[in-house]
Order: C-alpha cells, then structure tokens, then sequence
C-alpha cells in the first residue's frame, strides 16, 4: 500500500473540522440542563461515581479523574465490575454519572435499578433523554446527535471529544461554584511543578537549627561563625535585633567585597557593613511568587518574616527552590 499524503492530510482536517462543528454545537445547546447537573453535583454529600463502557468508560476515568482534583470526590466504577460485585462500592448519599453516547449500553442499564434501589441519583450523559438511559436518570446531560469522524462510521470520536468537553465543562463550572482556591489545588497537586510552585514559602524555607540569626552589634567574625556552623551552611547571615525584627542581612557577596580591604574588618560590628532593607518574603507567600521575586531581585537569598511584620521566622534559598525542582 502506497502512503498518500494529500489523503491522510485531507483526513485529518475533516475529522478537526467535525469534533470542533460537533463542540460548537454542544456549546449552543447548553442551558438549564447543565445548570441543574451543575447544582446536583454540588449538592451531593457524597462521591460522584463516574460510570462508563469502553471509550466512554475511558472518557469517563478522565471526568472523574479532573473532578478528584478540583475539590469534587470522585472515583470511577467500572459497570461490568460492578454488576459482579463492586456496586457495594455506591452508597446512597453518592451520585453516579453514567456516560453512555447511545445511552442504551447493556451493562450500564442493567446497573440503573440497583442504583435506583441503593438510594443514589443519577446524573447521566449520553445522545437523548429519549433513551433508556435518559428516560430513568434524575437529571440528563444532552450530547445531540453528530456523525462519527470515523470515516466507517463506527469508531467513537466525535461522540467522546463531546463527552470529554462536557465533563470538563462540568467540572469546571462546580470549581468555580465551589470558589476552589489555587492553594487548595496545591493540597492535591503535591508532586507535580504546578502544585510545588502554588506552596507556601513557609512549607519550605529554613528554619529553627538551620536559620542564620546574628544580633545587631556583633562582629563580622561572628557573622562568618554562623554562616559556617549553620546546617546546610547558608550563604547569608540574617541580622536582627532582641526581639528578632529584622534589620539587615549579610551574604557571601558581602564578604568578598570586604576581601580588598585591609585589615580585614573582621571585628567591627555587622551592622557597618550588613545590607540594610534587604528583600524579604512572607511566610504566607507562594512559592511560585517567591521564584519571580529571585530573579527580579538578582539575589540568591531572602529572609522569610512573619504574615505583617517583620519578626524573621526563616530563610529561603535559591538552591532550595532548585531541590523541589522548580
């Protein structure tokens, strides 16, 4: 078989044009429907069990998978699995979300008087109400009719890229109801480097042992004591005075400046050659700010200060924004 490029081109740009006319037309149709699917998921003081068979079970692992994560409970159930078993899985403060394009699936149908007698609702998404699964939900999520991309006419593409937007349409439309923060996105995105750079500064500076304090008044040799005693031997001195109000800092910079002197001024006070109102950052603030402030600043440390003040709780390093890979 010859490969024709003009062909698989030409296809290509035909099934893009039919799941975006396909989008389109989902996009014109929605109203008070999706409004009352919106408000059920909300109201529900369970999970959101995501139900679906084959491609659309696919579909719907993706839907329950974006719910979990944006503050909405989820968890998929498999309908052949549970039919053998794993609808003890359900419970009846739960709502289930059956995906189905023709809404006449076998396994999918067979669930809905169990469902029913389990005392959980359904929400389903599939063609038409007038199906057998729209008939016997308690609320309807229309996909309308639109041709396959396939060019038999068989294989789920545009009906799925259908049920894909209109879960994330959902899901999207509860986070905002729900006004889910950026920090609690973080709580749920612990390892990636979206939800690193959504933690507080306060979750990873150093602190305790490991922050660099000296007095006002003491001496540069003392200053480089500190530096070098601290764990994880810091490049900068934090200078504070008796109530830990933060006046000044001293860096390594520093030192090399005070190298071409001579003498070297090693006992003369801190305060003669800290770096007075240097930067500092918030315990409350987002690392992901924190990063920005690092590289407008051109510095490689700031001290860290209690929400409103200026009592130094910690110190945060560029090396340190390097380990959680941001």
């Amino acid at each position: 078989m010859v490969f024709d490029t003009s062909r698989a081109l030409s296809r290509g740009l035909e099934v893009l044009r039919l799941e975006a006319d396909a989008l389109q037309q989902l996009a014109q149709q929605l109203g008070p429907s999706f409004a009352a699917a919106c408000d059920a998921v909300l109201a529900c003081q369970g999970r959101i069990v995501v139900s679906g068979m084959g491609k659309a079970g696919i579909i719907g692992r993706k839907i329950s998978a974006t719910l979990a994560s944006t503050g909405t409970p989820s968890l998929f159930l498999h309908p052949g699995e549970a039919l053998h078993g794993d609808l003890g899985r359900l419970r009846p403060e739960d709502l289930l979300l059956a995906l189905s394009k023709s809404g006449a699936t076998r396994e999918i149908v067979l669930l809905l008087p169990a469902v029913k007698a389990i005392g959980a609702k359904v929400l389903a998404m599939c063609t038409t109400t007038e199906s057998p699964l729209g008939q016997h939900a308690d609320w309807v999520l229309e996909l309308g009719e639109a041709p396959e991309a396939c060019p038999l006419g068989l294989a789920p593409t545009v009906s799925t890229t259908k049920m894909l937007a209109l879960g994330d349409a959902l899901a999207m439309a509860v986070l905002e109801s729900r006004d889910f923060t950026r920090e609690e996105f973080a709580r749920f995105h612990p390892a990636g480097s979206l939800g690193k750079s959504l933690m507080k500064v306060g979750e990873m500076m150093r602190s305790g042992s490991q922050l660099p304090l000296i007095k006002s008044g003491q001496s540069v040799r003392d200053a480089l004591g500190v530096m070098t005693r601290t764990p994880g031997r810091p490049g900068a001195a934090l200078v504070v005075d008796e109530q830990t109000q933060l006046l000044g800092i001293f860096t390594d910079g520093d030192l090399r400046r005070l190298a071409d002197t001579s003498p070297l001024p090693l006992d003369d006070a801190i305060d003669q050659h800290m770096g007075v109102h240097p930067k500092f950052v918030e315990e409350q603030t987002l690392v992901g700010e924190v990063l920005r402030l690092f590289k407008d600043a051109h510095v490689d440390q700031m001290p860290v200060v209690a929400t409103n003040t200026t009592r130094v709780v910690g110190l945060v390093d560029v090396q340190d924004l390097l380990e959680v890979q941001l």
